[in-house]
């Protein structure tokens, strides 16, 4: 990620908020890029031949749950195709961790009630660990398999860390990385290692992106 692909300029990328209309694509570029993390492999049982439908099934859900509660999620553009989306959730800001109850029937009926327990219980362990009072997560980010590596996650980043000064009371977002590469961009992107934390049988790294005024703040006082 480390420049821009070659046929596209600064004008032809754009971030906005994703509309009804591209919920369905962001659901297919998440699917992609979480089928093979530790952390759902494990909750939704990767082993099981439902295990895919179980994972759409429950990004979709959490994608409406994040929708219904007005949580930001990013779409990035390159002219009119969506090439990545990031999704951020803040429990100050309305969604908490039980979800809503036709949520969580929903993710019952579709992933099943340990996977949902799981899925649930990895929320409460990432949240509880972020040394914040008010922030955000990022739940889910991805971009498209045929822009990786042009620099697209880093305009995405920009683009959510822009989306914080909607958000006044947010001190910064929080981010729970499961392997070194996902770290190894983190981490280039100004995000700090904080602890690791353990979800069932996988260990990821906790990181934490401070906004600079709440840091000049810190540092002022």
């Amino acid at each position: 990620m480390s420049s821009v692909a070659p046929t596209a300029t600064k004008e032809d990328i754009r971030a906005a908020y994703l509309n009804a209309e591209d919920l369905k694509l962001a659901v297919s570029l998440l699917y992609q890029a979480y089928h093979d993390d530790p952390v759902f492999l494990q909750i939704f049982e990767g082993e099981k031949s439902d295990y895919e439908q179980r994972l759409r099934s429950s990004i979709r859900e959490e994608l409406n749950a994040f929708w219904q509660a007005r949580q930001p999620i990013v779409g990035l553009y390159l002219g009119e195709s969506m090439v990545g989306v990031a999704c951020l959730n803040s429990r100050q800001d309305g969604l908490a961790s039980g979800r809503f109850w036709h949520w969580r029937l929903k993710m019952l009926l579709g992933a099943g009630y340990f996977s949902t327990k799981q899925m649930i219980e990895k929320e409460e362990t990432v949240m509880s660990a972020v040394p914040m009072k008010n922030f955000h997560v990022l739940s889910f980010i991805a971009i498209h398999p045929l822009h990786q590596h042009h620099g697209f996650g880093h305009y995405l980043m920009a683009a959510v860390n822009t989306l914080l000064e909607e958000y006044p009371d947010s001190e910064g977002v929080a981010v729970y990385a499961t392997n070194e590469k996902y770290k190894a961009f983190f981490n280039d992107v100004d995000y700090q290692f904080v602890k690791e934390v353990s979800v069932g049988n996988v260990t990821g790294s906790l990181m934490v992106h401070y906004r600079e005024d709440k840091v000049d703040d810190s540092i002022a006082s």
